[in-house]
């Protein structure tokens, strides 16, 4: 057991309850943690995995100045590796709780103030499905980071982001030649026959972890 002043257990910053359930933003030894209904979702520890799903997608993007989408406003890590990619012409953010964009506002403004309020950025709230279907906008790049991925779902109504039918609605929404990024938690051996049934080659990027399996990025061409 870890006692004294070595250990800082969590401060809850904010706790609220959402059509999805119990949302909880949290902060220990200056991280901050995003917490669904009990389930770990993401902190401000790392980003590695995160950085290289939007690297990977902006660097096979064959346009010179790039549209993107990105699906999870999260806690940041996407969205700031996007703003970096100065070639990068338009980047539409997409986020399901209305709670986790306020937090940016409001406790993250020091880490994602200053993308957020880039002339190129758009803040959607919506689910990334529900957009999909609506938007007629068309994209270079998609990023893809809901849930943990297509085996670690954190709502069972996200399933249809990682089925045939969700698979379609990104196809319908890419450019020609357009690229989507999806992270995940691990590796998904049925998500991956999906993706090349409707895709063709798939491309496997992966981030090793010190515990467990490796993050991965899977990568595919329209």
């Amino acid at each position: 057991m870890i006692t004294g002043d070595l250990y800082e257990p969590p401060t809850v910053l904010e706790r609220v309850q959402t059509d999805r359930g119990e949302l909880v933003l949290r902060e220990a030894a200056g991280r901050f943690e995003v917490i669904s209904n009990g389930v770990f979702l993401m902190d401000t520890s790392d980003g590695r995995s995160e950085r290289l799903l939007v690297d990977a997608a902006v660097a096979r993007c064959t346009t010179p100045a790039p549209r993107l989408l990105i699906g999870g406003l999260g806690v940041g890590f996407s969205l700031l590796r996007a703003v970096a990619h100065d070639h990068v012409a338009a980047i539409d953010v997409v986020e399901i709780e209305a709670s986790i964009i306020d937090w940016h506002a409001r406790h993250l403004h020091h880490l994602t103030g200053a993308a957020l309020a880039e002339p190129r950025v758009r803040v959607i709230e919506s689910g990334i499905l529900e957009w999909l279907k609506i938007t007629t906008s068309r994209y270079d790049a998609i990023c893809l980071d809901t849930d943990n991925g297509p085996g670690w779902l954190v709502f069972d109504t996200n399933s249809e982001v990682y089925d045939a039918h969700g698979l379609d609605l990104a196809y319908r929404c890419l450019r020609p030649a357009g690229v989507l990024a999806v992270w995940s938690a691990s590796r998904d051996q049925a998500y991956e026959d999906r993706l090349r049934a409707r895709f063709g080659d798939v491309e496997v990027l992966e981030t090793p972890q010190e515990r467990g399996a490796p993050d991965v990025v899977y990568v595919v061409r329209r």
